[in-house]
């Protein structure tokens, strides 16, 4: 019997990089995945006959297209059991080159949208007293960082509202926990800067795979682990030991 089997997973950010192979690693444990993302041309790939993943289109900043995708899923299935907030951007810069337009684009597409998610589901889960939410954060919320300020700033945020939600969920038997990347071969830090020293200071000595992620997002959702909540877990190569 597969993991998943039975289960409906939304995952947001499900068009490329980490999302993509976390969307590919839940339908292969047998979840039903609704795989959400602003891109049209890439979500429109998960339409393919068969496929145990739909693609819709979705603004994660939106509240009324969180409530748009919450709806479709229990029109059609009945039930959420598991939301991984993965949507983000990423667009280096220090404080000081950092303007409000960009401080406040990073916090609504890494950290608004996150509260928006956990909020937009959690009665469902309430009311079947069962699920699982996995917010992304990074490596770059749990420590100071350079060059990245907006970015960092939201991560930290990710950190707070998971815990929070945590304790307050709790009592209805819905578990939320943090997953911290580190630097990951997707497309979003593809072209970082200085990419090659930071790989340097890695104690594995090298850059992680998307599909590496996911496994970790796997076993979070899988409710074999149903005693994890309010944790937050690195999947950076031991950087942050």
């Amino acid at each position: 019997m597969q993991a998943l089997e039975g289960r409906v997973a939304i995952i947001t950010g499900a068009a490329g990089g980490q999302g993509r192979a976390e969307a590919a690693a839940f339908a292969a444990a047998g979840a039903t995945v609704v795989a959400t993302d602003l891109s049209d041309d890439l979500v429109a790939q998960f339409a393919d006959a068969g496929s145990e993943i739909v693609g819709l289109k979705h603004d994660v900043t939106r509240e009324d297209d969180w409530q748009r995708v919450v709806g479709v899923c229990l029109e059609r299935w009945g039930r959420i059991d598991i939301l991984v907030n993965n949507a983000g951007i990423y667009r280096p810069a220090p404080l000081l080159e950092t303007d409000a337009a960009s401080y406040d684009l990073h916090m609504n597409v890494n950290a608004r949208s996150v509260f928006l998610g956990m909020r937009a589901v959690a009665p469902a889960m309430m009311e079947a007293r069962s699920g699982t939410i996995i917010n992304i954060a990074s490596g770059a919320g749990a420590k100071g960082t350079v060059g990245i300020f907006a970015y960092s700033t939201s991560k930290w945020a990710v950190r707070g509202m998971t815990r929070s939600a945590a304790r307050e969920l709790a009592p209805f038997n819905i578990r939320v926990n943090a997953v911290l990347p580190g630097l990951i071969d997707t497309p979003m830090v593809s072209a970082r800067e200085g990419r090659e020293a930071f790989i340097g200071k890695v104690p594995l000595g090298r850059i992680g795979h998307a599909d590496e992620v996911a496994r970790l997002v796997l076993f979070l959702a899988s409710e074999t682990h149903s005693y994890i909540t309010g944790a937050e877990i690195p999947v950076d190569g031991g950087y942050s030991a």
